[in-house]
């Protein structure tokens, strides 16, 4: 009887040993992860995304993803709101990367801050940015992350003036160099050696949207492009170069 027990001990450790391993090469087999979508990433390529989220060997398994990932997103991430992971598939991952609404930069004490639509700073980074304009112009004393940068009440409509601009220089595909404000909040963009004068923020989009046009004739040229008597009634626009005469369309 004590050796027919023994048996039958050894038997029910040995099968549920194999039964683990099994289960173990099953799953391995049949749930390594083989495709990841990343949405939603502009700050990061794709692959750094994918290392934040699949920190371990362990974590190119879509069951171990699923469970350490389940109603948790992650955070604490530079430009990024937070990060959801969604199983797909056994093979498929989706990652979603939600970006915070940045509107702009500007530099200070050797460092970056970031700052969004209501002039919160959001970051502080010591790189700039190649999809985010600097912010120039503003008359700023000293900042602090997460408060909202020091401005006049009169002008803090600013912030979500910046973020305007920044979108539709975006929409229409281009990258300012700088955006820049003189004493009296005039807006200027700066591509290269031509600088945009915007003037305020009236008709700002129509304005904008003329730039895709112009911009391209004025490749390797030093000026100021003069846009701000621009209307849905005055279509003339000026190019005066540096040093030289005015030019009118």
């Amino acid at each position: 009887m004590y050796k027919r027990s023994l048996y039958i001990i050894v038997f029910i450790v040995g099968f549920t040993v194999f039964a683990a391993i099994a289960g173990v090469i099953y799953i391995a087999d049949n749930y390594t992860i083989k495709n990841v979508d990343v949405l939603g990433s502009t700050h990061y390529t794709t692959k750094e995304i994918e290392d934040m989220v699949m920190t371990d060997s362990f974590c190119h398994n879509s069951m171990f993803l699923a469970a350490k990932y389940r109603n948790k997103s992650i955070e604490d991430v530079p430009f990024v709101e937070k990060i959801d992971v969604d199983i797909v598939s056994k093979d498929t991952v989706e990652i979603n990367v939600y970006e915070k609404a940045i509107a702009g930069y500007i530099a200070y004490l050797g460092r970056y801050m970031y700052f969004d639509r209501e002039g919160i700073v959001v970051e502080s980074s010591l790189e700039a940015s190649d999809d985010v304009p600097q912010v120039m112009g503003l008359d700023i004393a000293h900042v602090v992350l997460h408060e909202k940068l020091p401005i006049d009440e009169d002008h803090r409509g600013v912030f979500e003036q910046i973020l305007n601009v920044t979108q539709l220089l975006d929409k229409h595909e281009l990258h300012a160099d700088k955006i820049f404000f003189d004493d009296d909040y005039n807006l200027y963009l700066y591509f290269g050696g031509v600088e945009v004068s915007l003037g305020k923020a009236d008709f700002i989009d129509e304005k904008i949207m003329q730039l895709p046009h112009i911009l391209p004739s004025l490749e390797g040229k030093t000026g100021i492009l003069n846009l701000e008597e621009y209307n849905e009634d005055n279509k003339i626009t000026q190019f005066e170069p540096k040093n030289q005469g005015i030019v009118s369309e």
